[in-house]
């Protein structure tokens, strides 16, 4: 079966590599800003149903439906003890701290207008006041790229009073994190938006009740909101005819490791792995044959070794049967020279490194992990302590207040579920056995 490759009149990133300027002159020369007001003419509720139609899920990990989430915020403005209306806000989530991941930073820094303009019509729909685009405090150069075009579309009456002329008042706020990898979490972003530390809240109450300042919130990751004018431009049904049922439109594949050509590419939802690799980078080094395992989500989702991920569909439903998940689409590529076990005892550091501190299992589970990892890379533990880190995962996933618990679990799930021969072997080696007597039983 041969997969229908993404057009180039289809692509929504035009300049993702940069080869034209960022600027408002040459963004509208792409398309952008192309009668925004009649876009927010669509009015509220229209949008969103567009949105829905188009099957668009969340962009940052999770793939929630972005349509079903703009319409959990309040239709009237709620009232605060005084009895003055509370505004709602948007909140972009630009922090992108997921090893792997690099898709927001190409909009941002080649794009950003995009991100803006759909800024404004996505607040508009769901009622917003304001958005705040939280961006990653490594991101220096394009938060000063961000920060530019917000002022370029201000100065162009695109933002601000009758933004763009559509009647509607809407600013944009440019906030710079401070490297955390915890604010990437919605409501620990919230947090750090108010001054505080970045630490996730309990929910309820969800953002859309309590968010930012109290008010009405949602947040939504960059690539999401980006997309949505074109959606708006093209209908929701021509983004909806990409992909398998429920894993509709286009999407930004960053591929990074052991292949021939690294790379950010706009692909159509649920192409082959094989097809993403061999079409856009050039294949694996060495061959095919030499690929070991693949994390095709970012570094939070369970690994894939090579035997599965071959002809498996890029998709949130196709990584999810394999017991992974396609996440922000980070895919890491790992040939035969790869130490797997130290890939993975290097990202368990990652985990403990960022856990806020918060939870009990996250706060002593991640370093107890890390710990154990080190002793598994080198064979320095007993076979049985293979079981015990797995039930340590098991006692972190799942128990924390947020995902941080689950994303420093699944690898190392991901590792013992595929290559726990190779565990064994490390333990057998070091403890002077016959480890290909070993792989032979585990065989």
């Amino acid at each position: 079966m041969s997969f229908d490759f993404l057009a180039d009149k289809d692509r929504i990133f035009t300049n993702v590599y940069g080869y034209q300027d960022w600027s408002l002159k040459a963004a509208k020369k792409r398309g952008d800003w192309d009668k925004t007001k009649d876009l927010i003419k669509l009015g509220h509720n229209r949008i969103i149903e567009e949105v829905k139609t188009s099957g668009l899920r969340g962009r940052g990990g999770a793939g929630f439906p972005t349509g079903l989430k703009w319409s959990f915020m309040p239709k009237e403005a709620p009232l605060d003890a005084q009895g003055n209306p509370r505004p709602s806000f948007l909140v972009i989530n630009a922090d992108e701290s997921e090893p792997g991941s690099c898709k927001d930073r190409e909009i941002i820094r080649h794009d950003p207008h995009k991100l803006i303009e759909g800024a404004l019509v996505s607040g508009f729909a769901m009622r917003a006041r304001a958005a705040y685009i939280y961006i990653r405090g490594e991101y220096i150069r394009e938060a000063e790229t961000l920060q530019a075009a917000v002022e370029e579309a201000y100065d162009a009456g695109l933002l601000g009073k009758n933004a763009a002329k559509s009647g509607y008042d809407f600013d944009v706020f440019v906030h710079r994190g401070a490297g955390a990898y915890i604010c990437g979490e919605e409501t620990a972003m919230i947090e750090s938006l108010e001054g505080k530390k970045g630490q996730p809240r309990l929910k309820p109450p969800f953002p859309a009740g309590a968010g930012l300042y109290g008010c009405p919130t949602t947040v939504n990751n960059v690539e999401s909101i980006a997309v949505v004018p074109t959606i708006l431009r093209r209908g929701g049904s021509w983004f909806a005819s990409f992909g398998r049922e429920n894993n509709h439109g286009t999407k930004l594949y960053q591929i990074s490791g052991h292949v021939e050509k690294p790379c950010v590419v706009e692909e159509a939802m649920s192409i082959p792995f094989k097809d993403l690799i061999e079409k856009h980078c050039g294949g694996i080094h060495g061959g095919w044959d030499n690929l070991l395992a693949v994390i095709p989500g970012g570094s939070s989702v369970p690994l894939v070794p090579a035997e599965q991920i071959m002809d498996a569909p890029m998709d949130f439903d196709g990584l999810k049967d394999l017991g992974s998940g396609l996440g922000t689409a980070a895919v890491i590529v790992m040939d035969k020279s790869t130490d797997i076990v130290q890939a993975i005892s290097r990202l368990s550091y990652f985990y403990k490194h960022e856990s806020c501190g918060q939870c009990t299992p996250c706060r002593e589970g991640t370093g107890w992990m890390w710990r154990v990892m080190e002793k598994m890379r080198v064979g320095d533990a007993e076979i049985e302590d293979i079981d015990t880190l797995y039930e340590v995962t098991k006692q972190v996933e799942g128990h924390t207040i947020c995902a941080l618990g689950d994303a420093a679990a699944w690898p190392i799930q991901g590792l013992i579920r595929h290559f726990r021969p190779e565990m064994e072997r490390r333990i057998h080696e070091r403890k002077g056995g016959d480890a290909p007597a070993i792989m032979e039983a585990a065989e």
